[in-house]
């Protein structure tokens, strides 16, 4: 493995130990205000947290997708150069946004709060990572398997969407302020459809690798389902701008396709697992058990959007904590997932020894446990507030929040079983990258 991308995976893994620490800190920031607020208040904590987690889900895409398309997909490899570049100039840009953060310097909008110039660098970075992609395969004249196409849609509809993202700098779209709200979060809801595409095809890269079937990768069924995605990374935002007045049908359609869009990861893993050798799974025990992980809270995530989606429901569950459990669901059951399954292929976990990998296990089972119970705790306070505000029409926020607050508090506990196992797990994975041997560049 190269220097600058081991280097890139530490960093990665690194970004995923600081949400979880900066998550368990906000979380008691917000429920014990009197005590922490005084070191290191709500307002600071939430930017370092979500900024943190963002970047560890882009991060820990790109770093897979520059380590496979490296081997066997591209006939000769892509120029190092471009790949440094993109790679030293993200995790420059992320290092001044944290000091940033660590100032109190704040100026952007929802996920990029940091000062806005400093989007400048980042939009560079992923030119040269753009560069470093599509070059190699361009020139190539085989047959691409489907995973090349995602990595590809994933990491195109991320610049044009980041840009969308960013058009509230210019002063035409401040003007108005429903202009500007409804561009933010329609970009947004497609900045998630670009990095899920990235971490669908690894999910379908390990799966072809794990099972020796090209074929999962290749045909009209796996590119039904691509376009799907497609669609969904350009349709399913309609509900992101729930509370901005546009026409019932486009919220309606679009919440409708950002449903569907997991039938294809569900549709794709029953497939592998329908398929697969028992030899050959035991050889990437590890890695199939995260993406068989990433299944079951695809399930649960998706019984939980389809009640959302009915209106009746939806009247108690917007806006409360129901929607932070769908949005958590995602990042950390499905592409945290999916995520740790890949660096584990990546570094060879599976090669270790009996011990290192029976300690990873336990902190898997930790992680799982720990995180319906997480996930629980937020449908349960979510259910109470909108019940209490809704059904009781309850004005007072503290009276609202009242029955909810001793549920926060056991959704905080829960946090910290699946934050320190989490955060074991990445430190064994940071140890094994660390002790790899580096490739001559």
């Amino acid at each position: 493995m190269r220097n600058y991308l081991r280097l890139y995976i530490i960093s990665a893994l690194f970004f995923l130990a600081a949400t979880l620490i900066f998550g368990l800190l906000a979380s008691w920031a917000f429920l014990y205000p009197e005590t922490y607020n005084k070191f290191l208040p709500f307002y600071q904590l939430r930017p370092f947290h979500v900024s943190a987690a963002l970047f560890w889900i882009i991060s820990g895409a790109t770093a897979g997708v520059l380590f496979y398309k490296n081997g066997e997909l591209v006939p000769g490899k892509a120029n190092p150069i471009t790949e440094k570049l993109f790679i030293y100039t993200w995790l420059a840009t992320i290092v001044v946004i944290f000091a940033c953060y660590a100032l109190k310097k704040f100026g952007g909008r929802e996920y990029w709060e940091f000062p806005p110039v400093l989007s400048m660098p980042l939009l560079v970075s992923w030119l040269f990572l753009i560069a470093s992609y599509f070059i190699p395969i361009v020139k190539s004249t085989r047959d691409k398997p489907m995973y090349i196409w995602m990595w590809g849609t994933g990491i195109f509809f991320f610049m044009i969407t980041f840009i969308e993202q960013n058009l509230w700098q210019i002063p035409w779209f401040r003007y108005s302020y429903l202009r500007e709200v409804t561009v933010q979060w329609k970009a947004n809801g497609s900045l998630v459809g670009s990095w899920n595409q990235m971490i669908y095809g690894t999910s379908l890269y390990l799966m072809v690798k794990i099972s020796g079937n090209e074929n999962i990768a290749r045909g009209k069924t796996v590119f039904m389902f691509y376009m799907l995605g497609l669609t969904n990374l350009m349709f399913n935002w309609g509900h992101h701008i729930y509370n901005v007045p546009t026409a019932s049908w486009i919220r309606d359609t679009s919440y409708v396709i950002s449903m569907t869009e997991w039938i294809f990861l569900l549709k794709m893993i029953h497939d592998f697992r329908s398929t697969l050798e028992d030899i050959k799974r035991l050889k990437h025990l590890i890695t199939y058990r995260f993406i068989i992980a990433s299944e079951v809270w695809v399930f649960f995530n998706l019984l939980l959007t389809l009640a959302m989606s009915i209106p009746a429901i939806n009247r108690y569950t917007h806006g409360t904590h129901i929607t932070v459990a769908h949005s958590m669901g995602a990042t950390i059951g499905i592409n945290t997932m999916i995520l740790l399954g890949s660096f584990s292929y990546m570094l060879g976990i599976d090669k270790m020894s009996e011990s290192f990998r029976k300690n990873i296990i336990t902190n898997y089972w930790i992680c799982q446990a720990s995180l319906v119970v997480f996930w629980g705790c937020l449908i349960v306070a979510g259910f109470l507030k909108g019940y209490r505000s809704v059904t009781l029409n309850i004005k007072t926020f503290q009276e609202v929040m009242m029955p909810v607050m001793p549920v926060l508090k056991a959704f905080s506990w829960a946090a910290i079983p699946m934050a320190i196992s989490l955060i074991i797990i990445s430190g064994m994975y940071i140890y094994r990258a660390g002790t790899m041997k580096a490739e001559i560049e």
